[in-house]
């Protein structure tokens, strides 16, 4: 089957000047002509135009093990870049993966450029840490990270965690070398050795924008865990002054956030949970319960409209909101261009990572899966 992608443009601009609403009726029937051909992936924090559609909904490492079990040949992921990777990663020989919208990326993998990271564990050998007199060095890397990442980490004996197993991700490191460099998520590392009983001077963060990462030598050697400076841009908006507003304002009311958050604002909550935990703990409260959650916008007010019947109240953690603005890019209108020219036998956008990128991160997800 030919593969096209964004040269399509002019018909994808055509689709791009019409009203979302008018979309529906089109992607309803392109999805009937396809039948179970097409499986359609909603990420929590993709838009309410666009997720309505999806067969399933989730954080991307669930969709992705959803996707690879189920016998569709076609997934469309509405989600982000490095979430179409992950899902190509563990895809069938049969199935192809795309993402509507190719502009659809994430600030924090994009932050962990795979020649910077290379440049930066060169350093890090040069200066001995990974001998074993040093105690060795592992690399870690979260699922938010491009497929060059998570096969980088594989080849070097490290491996992929999700925000809810990255204590254990730490630990299996630390079972095997004295130091990790976790990859890209500085608040996710960070918190998760907090957890651990890590000092922050045995903490330090690598800035791939200066030389030695900013480090001193005597600071290399002390620390044990090496943190990328990289960071979701909308968790890290949240502060903890937002935490202290909310409580004043709601008395009783309980704070739950993303692990990407800042340390100070974790040290704030009531609860600190991937998308999926956070969920749960709302599904468990009894009736009366109130949550401000620190998470992207689109999943929190979903979350409000759904437990507000049964007498729950889910506010976002900050007033203004913070939306994933690439993953908002995915529109009705890119869903509709993908599902209709699959209808016509084109696949556009497709997803493709390379054999021996695929090989290596699937190493990496495979050790995750070990422990």
């Amino acid at each position: 089957m030919p593969v096209e992608n964004m040269q399509e443009s002019c018909s994808l601009d055509n689709y791009l000047a019409m009203p979302d609403h008018t979309m529906d009726g089109r992607i309803a029937a392109a999805r009937a002509k396809l039948g179970k051909d097409a499986l359609i992936l909603g990420h929590h924090y993709q838009r309410d135009e666009v997720i309505r559609f999806a067969d399933f909904t989730g954080d991307s490492y669930k969709l992705s093990k959803i996707a690879s079990q189920s016998s569709s040949r076609y997934i469309l992921f509405c989600g982000v870049h490095f979430m179409a990777e992950s899902a190509d990663i563990l895809a069938q020989p049969h199935q192809q993966v795309v993402l509507p919208d190719l502009n659809a990326g994430c600030s924090m993998a994009d932050m962990a450029d795979i020649s910077q990271v290379e440049e930066c564990w060169s350093k890090l050998l040069a200066a001995g840490l990974d001998t074993p007199a040093s105690g060795g060095l592992i690399p870690l890397t979260y699922m938010n990270s491009t497929a060059a990442i998570k096969a980088f980490c594989g080849e070097r004996g490290g491996l992929v965690c999700t925000s809810s197993n990255a204590k254990a991700a730490f630990q299996w490191a630390f079972a095997r070398a004295r130091r990790v460099l976790f990859l890209p998520d500085q608040h996710l590392g960070r918190n998760t050795a907090h957890v651990m009983g890590i000092p922050a001077s045995e903490t330090v963060v690598w800035d791939p924008y200066q030389i030695n990462g900013g480090l001193t030598p005597d600071r290399l050697r002390a620390a044990r865990v090496i943190l990328w400076k990289g960071h979701c841009s909308v968790h890290q908006r949240f502060l903890p002054e937002h935490a202290d507003k909310v409580r004043a304002a709601y008395p009783g009311i309980q704070v739950i956030v993303h692990p990407e958050c800042r340390l100070e604002v974790c040290q704030k909550a009531d609860a600190i949970g991937s998308t999926e935990r956070i969920i749960q703990i709302i599904e468990e409260a009894p009736a009366g319960s109130m949550f401000a959650v620190g998470t992207e916008i689109h999943l929190v007010n979903r979350l409000g409209k759904r437990f507000a019947p049964l007498g729950k109240k889910v506010i976002t953690l900050d007033d203004a909101g913070c939306l994933c603005t690439t993953m908002f890019r995915i529109s009705p209108q890119h869903l509709a261009w993908a599902l209709e020219n699959m209808v016509e036998g084109r696949v556009v956008n497709r997803i493709r990572v390379s054999d021996d990128i695929k090989h290596w991160a699937g190493v990496a997800l495979n050790r995750m899966l070990e422990i």
